[in-house]
């Protein structure tokens, strides 16, 4: 059934601000630009809205090497001169060697697609600026075949930062913003029961016991995300772990099980073994 107001999905958690960020973007017709740290759902955002409000997906996937041009088309120069030295006909059509790319397949598309631009700060500085225009009118120009590319549809454009760098002022102008705070424990607990349904309660509450007790550690060079958290449920369930394993009953315990699967370098690890029980310890 089509819907014309993102809710969250039956795999998706969004709280009540997101789904106003999300509705609010649409309204206006303007990119959602998303931030957050990794784990909080920005990139799996797209896909869902896109099943929620029933539209095709696009995803562009940013690189460090990737340019602007690049989600617009790519001129295969060294494919036609191959195949003029090898005589081939399609030569005489330069339009044989012109790649559509993410925003000109977004811009044709028969319905309104969601189109992802996953990571942006991943490029050259420049790049959020090379797409301001044809962010801003929806069509753009092909020099080699003289055409102009315009919007069938206004795609709804979903884009996800990781704050590596800062974005132009002219580029957040065009934006609504919506930064994903990393969910409560409520939240967190509906999204594990999302992924595990009829998960005992009881094993819940201690893995989320740990798990916020882990991120609250001061001084993590890498906090654990919702993914992680959701690998480590898998391990415990796996093995079948009892809740009682994961209670610090005696407080001699610096490590919780599988920690391998919530920490992800070895300075944490050290981090944890030196601080976390020691300090609750210490305290009591």
């Amino acid at each position: 059934m089509t819907t014309t107001k993102f809710s969250g999905t039956d795999r998706y958690v969004a709280d009540e601000e997101l789904m106003m960020a999300v509705n609010a973007a649409v309204t206006l017709e303007r990119p959602l630009l998303i931030k957050g740290e990794p784990g909080t759902g920005k990139t799996q955002l797209a896909a869902e809205v896109a099943r929620a409000l029933n539209k095709p997906l696009l995803e562009w996937h940013i690189k460090s090497t990737t340019k602007a041009r690049q989600g617009l088309y790519e001129y295969d120069a060294v494919a036609r001169l191959r195949d003029s030295q090898l005589g081939e006909d399609r030569v005489k059509d330069i339009g044989n060697y012109i790649n559509p790319g993410k925003l000109w397949e977004a811009f044709e598309s028969a319905r309104q697609p969601v189109l992802l631009i996953d990571e942006i700060d991943k490029a050259d500085i420049e790049f959020p600026n090379d797409l301001l225009q044809e962010l801003d009118r929806m069509e753009f120009f092909v020099y080699e075949t003289q055409q102009s590319v315009r919007a069938e549809h206004r795609p709804i454009i979903i884009i996800t930062s990781n704050n590596e760098k800062e974005l132009p002022d002219a580029f957040l102008r065009r934006c609504f913003f919506h930064y994903i705070r990393f969910p409560s424990r409520e939240i967190m607990a509906r999204i594990v029961e999302v992924h595990y349904p009829g998960l005992k309660k009881s094993l819940l509450n201690e893995a989320l016991n740990v798990f916020f007790d882990v991120r609250e550690v001061r001084g993590l060079k890498k906090k654990p995300s919702t993914s992680e958290l959701l690998d480590w449920i898998k391990l415990l369930l796996a093995d079948e772990i009892p809740e009682d394993t994961l209670r610090d009953k005696d407080g001699k315990k610096l490590m919780p099980i599988m920690h391998g699967a919530l920490l992800k370098n070895e300075q944490d690890v050290h981090l944890f073994e030196q601080l976390v029980f020691l300090n609750k310890r210490n305290a009591r």
